[in-house]
């Protein structure tokens, strides 16, 4: 077991801090719409502003330069529209950091592995932890020149993380380029316009606590009126007192409306969010608040039923059920799902298939153990090289999505998740559980093997089984039974020692080389019989 990684501790995942449900605007007027438009390009307008400054302050930005911002933001909208926005608008700033200190790390990386693939002499082989040398000299030569143009990427956005500095698109720089690529993009000039004016409008407010329906800037009560409270320069658009305009439409949230209208009531704060969707011509209300995630079960409480252990795949959630003791039970579940086609396809695909699982863990009151999936290590092309279908595989598993989709449903349901460690759960379960797992009538694949390793190890127990019981005889020369001790049992991992007696008729009770209790056997007769024969000893 000699450089094997150390896998780290189970634990009880905690229930997600925020909701956000959304709801469709429905039979907006032309007059509604006009005016969504005017608030949200306005608003938008001052947003890329202020991003534009803040991206410029750089490390030196403090709260005084924030206060300035915002005060200069308030006179062209309202002191709330101007929190909102310089709110949002320093956490994209903090999430270009965090995207910048990744793309530092994967560089570091790539780096790394091309200097210890040019290390070794051509074609070297490589083993299953590292691979080898590259294949020819050409690749080699071509492998050096790639090494040269990383080290210069790494050396700029250091230079760009020590300043401060980061490079951010209002609107995203995807759409931003594919204007340059119409064609390719599969867009018409108005489209893109349309799209890019989509993307760059600014339409939501921040909720607040003991104010009217939890919001002052959009507001929506219990009956489902929407009104929003328009910007200083547009507030001759108004239709209502007090600079706001009422939207024709009438809302409700079939998902979670109970708890937002208890908020609501309650005078709780409730960010809303309005945006329009230009591929469907829609338009869509999002709400969303904060919580406190619920008091986290104790792993150890978890473990008294048993549950269920889950292997994620590029196409399908296996999993198998475990007693508390480690053993599957019944047989195995795939929940499979299709991440082929648009993003709203495959977040479908994959909603679907996780509330199938968690119906069928909610059945058996069991919780649901998943590993602590985390490839970022592994996506890199520099480390698996030609290995392109594989390198496709490990990209497509939605990971995060499909953590984050798992725990807030989970909590729905009254159900807990466990996050283990994925080291070697694929290479050993396949090693001591697919086999003996499979019969005539099931085959047994190495995820579903991978689901077993998974739950055990989250259970507690190592990975490993116990080999095969003797099938001709009742001698011990094919080694221990597949029976799973209790996990306070004493050396219950150590050989069962063997108790000569009347059976053998070759030495007494109590005096052959494999001294011990045989009871875990479960012989006809045995448990009396040893008892009998100890008692006689004791009486001698």
């Amino acid at each position: 077991m000699g450089g094997l990684r150390e896998a780290a501790e189970p634990f009880v995942v905690p229930g997600p801090s925020g909701v956000a449900i959304r709801t469709r605007l429905k039979h907006l007027t032309a007059e509604d719409v006009k005016v969504l438009r005017l608030v949200g390009d306005h608003l938008g307008a001052l947003a890329a502003r202020d991003l534009k400054v803040r991206c410029a302050a750089g490390l030196t930005h403090d709260k005084d330069q924030w206060a300035e911002r915002k005060r200069g933001l308030t006179a062209e909208s309202s002191s709330r529209y101007a929190g909102a926005i310089t709110k949002a608008t320093h956490d994209q700033w903090a999430l270009a950091r965090r995207g910048q200190m990744a793309y530092i790390q994967n560089l570091e990386r790539g780096i790394g592995m091309i200097r210890h693939r040019l290390s070794l002499p051509v074609d070297e082989p490589g083993s299953k932890r590292a691979p080898g040398g590259y294949r020819s000299a050409q690749e080699w030569f071509a492998k050096t020149r790639r090494l040269h143009v990383l080290e210069d990427r790494l050396s700029a956005v250091r230079a760009d993380w020590e300043a401060g500095k980061v490079r951010v698109v209002h609107g995203g720089k995807k759409l931003l380029n594919n204007r340059h690529n119409l064609e390719a993009a599969q867009f018409t000039e108005d489209e893109w316009r349309r799209r890019w004016e989509a993307e760059r409008r600014f339409l939501q407010a921040d909720g607040e606590a003991g104010k009217p329906f939890g919001n002052e800037t959009i507001r929506v009560t219990p009956e489902g009126v929407v009104s929003i409270k328009l910007p200083a320069p547009l507030a001759h658009h108004a239709n209502a007192p007090h600079g706001r305009y009422v939207l024709a439409a009438r809302v409700s949230f079939p998902h979670r409306g109970d708890q937002w209208g208890d908020r609501v009531q309650a005078k709780r704060a409730v960010a809303y969010r309005i945006h329009e969707d230009v591929t469907r011509g829609r338009w869509y209300l999002t709400a969303s608040w904060t919580m406190t995630p619920g008091r986290t079960v104790p792993l150890k409480t978890v473990r008294v039923g048993g549950l269920v252990g889950v292997d994620t795949n590029a196409d399908h959630l296996a999993a198998w059920r475990l007693d508390k003791h480690g053993n599957p039970c019944g047989d195995p579940r795939r929940f499979f799902f299709d991440l082929t086609g648009p993003a709203s396809h495959r977040d479908a695909q994959l909603r679907h298939a996780v509330i199938r699982l968690l119906h069928w863990a909610k059945r058996h009151g069991l919780a649901i153990a998943i590993e602590d999936l985390d490839f970022q290590r592994e996506k890199t092309r520099e480390k698996h090289g030609r290995r392109k279908r594989f390198r496709r595989v490990i990209t497509g598993l939605p990971t995060s999505r499909l953590r984050g989709r798992l725990v807030a449903m989970a909590v729905e349901l009254g159900l807990t998740i466990v996050a283990v460690d994925p080291a070697y759960t694929s290479r050993w379960g396949s090693q001591h559980w697919q086999k003996p797992l499979t019969t005539k009538t099931r085959k047994t694949t190495r995820h579903d093997a991978a689901s077993v390793a998974i739950g055990r190890r989250a259970l507690g127990h190592p990975i490993r089984r116990r080999t095969t019981p003797p099938h001709d005889d009742q001698s011990d020369r094919r080694g221990h039974r597949t029976v799973q001790a209790e996990s306070d049992t004493r050396r219950r991992e150590e050989s069962r020692p063997r108790i000569p007696g009347p059976r053998t008729r070759c030495v007494l009770p109590g005096c052959g080389e494999k001294v011990g209790d045989q009871c875990v056997q479960d012989r006809s007769g045995h448990a009396a019989e040893y008892v009998e024969l100890t008692l006689s000893l004791q009486e001698r």
